[in-house]
């Protein structure tokens, strides 16, 4: 009796070491902005690989095929009109001497550059290819076992250029990794039911359900914190009545801006007028808003996950040779494919405003963000493949059944997207 009650002691204070530990180890969204408040740049924050320990496979399972969706890299901004905008509301200003000598430095600092950004505009950057050579080597090394005979890899992509040189530099990285794997790079209209479904060039019309977060319903119960804009405008401006924009308009303007200039080699453009503990301290008013886009579309991102479905499940016949297969789209595919597939509770879906930045935070939409799907299999248990899921190189959970999280049984991975599926049609 006395060794029943220990062991049951000894099985609960295991329990709650456990517990505790993984409670140090995992930080809340405002607690990983206090440590990192460029990750209040959301979707415009360049890709940062975080040095992660994965949890090792049971005992005789090796990995042997990845699945991959992933954002282009680092890029200008998609099209001309912030910098339109940015230069009207700046050359205006400086035409009605409008400017404090801050504000006046950083519209010099624009003129001079505004030639390349409105050249680059969509382009991705030098970043832009790094973040996907350093995304492919890192998969290389962590899953050795899926490329080390080689094997055959296909490789799709919007037809977008950014997305195609994103897909060049992790393909020519892997090859780079091991000659003998075999690539096939595809960006045209026939595939772009697998990568970005949404675009109007794909020849294959859908025609899903948009969805409303429940939050929107409450919206009015947030209180927003707009003293960022308000700083902001103080420090460029000696006064805003002149201005071709209402304030608000303006300060969004220089805030949105800034975000960009690390992906483009532009830090330090802006001086002191905006600063990144201000942009966090609006992160949560900006998450919500996010999350109303990611959430609405999330349906239209079924064709992509019928995709992930139909070649995982042809990667497990013998004669396959497939070893990976490699999507890369967009912000406005990813996003909302995290929340139809509940990554890290992204679809929970609550009505406290308050609530959405537990389930989802933007910066895991950042630029170069990725999603893999790595399979197991056990020779002595063929039949029995597991599969695991990484959000940006971390374990990240998924609402399907499992007793050994991180890994899911196929089967049952299958299975419940395939319910969730049709469930919508």
């Amino acid at each position: 009796m006395m060794k029943q009650l220990f062991n049951i002691t000894l099985v609960v204070l295991v329990f709650v070491l456990t517990s505790i530990t993984a409670g140090a180890q995992s930080l809340s969204p405002l607690e990983q902005l206090k440590a990192n408040p460029r990750k209040a740049y959301g979707t415009d924050y360049p890709y940062h690989a975080e040095q992660t320990t994965l949890t090792p496979a049971p005992a005789g399972y090796q990995p042997f095929y990845i699945s991959h969706y992933a954002r282009h890299g680092s890029r200008y901004y998609w099209n001309d009109e912030l910098y339109l905008r940015l230069d009207t509301l700046l050359s205006t200003a400086h035409e009605r001497q409008l400017f404090t000598a801050e504000g006046e430095a950083f519209y010099n600092r624009f003129m001079a550059a505004k030639d390349e950004l409105m050249t680059g505009v969509s382009e991705l950057t030098q970043l832009g290819w790094e973040q996907h050579q350093d995304i492919a080597r890192t998969m290389y090394n962590r899953f050795p076992e899926v490329f080390e005979h080689g094997g055959n890899v296909l490789a799709i992509s919007s037809i977008s250029g950014r997305c195609m040189l994103s897909m060049s530099a992790f393909c020519q990285e892997l090859v780079q990794c091991n000659p003998m794997i075999e690539i096939r790079e595809q960006a045209s209209r026939f595939t772009l039911d697998g990568v970005v479904p949404t675009d109007h060039r794909n020849p294959v019309k859908h025609h899903y359900p948009k969805a409303t977060p429940r939050y929107e319903a409450n919206r009015a119960q947030f209180q927003e914190d707009n003293s960022i804009y308000q700083n902001v405008l103080a420090r460029v401006f000696t006064r805003i009545d002149d201005l071709p924009y209402k304030a608000d308009k303006a300060a969004r303007t220089l805030v949105e801006f800034y975000m960009t200039l690390p992906s483009i080699y532009h830090e330090g453009m802006m001086g002191t007028l905006v600063n990144d503990e201000e942009v966090a301290a609006h992160w949560e008013t900006d998450n919500l808003g996010s999350y109303s886009w990611v959430f609405s579309g999330q349906y239209e991102l079924i064709p992509v996950l019928k995709d992930i479905l139909r070649k995982a499940e042809a990667a497990l016949s013998p004669s396959q040779s497939v070893v990976a297969d490699l999507r890369f789209g967009h912000d406005s595919c990813i996003g909302p494919l995290t929340v139809l597939m509940g990554i890290n509770g992204a679809d929970l879906d609550p009505e406290d405003p308050y609530e959405v930045k537990n389930c989802y935070q933007n910066w895991e939409t950042c630029k170069a963000c990725n999603i893999q799907l790595v399979f197991y299999r056990n020779p002595a248990e063929p039949d029995n493949v597991l599969v695991k899921c990484l959000l940006n190189g971390n374990e990240a959970t998924l609402p399907v059944p499992t007793d050994s999280y991180p890994y899911y049984k196929w089967s049952d991975f299958r299975d419940f997207y395939t319910t969730r599926i049709a469930s919508v049609q």
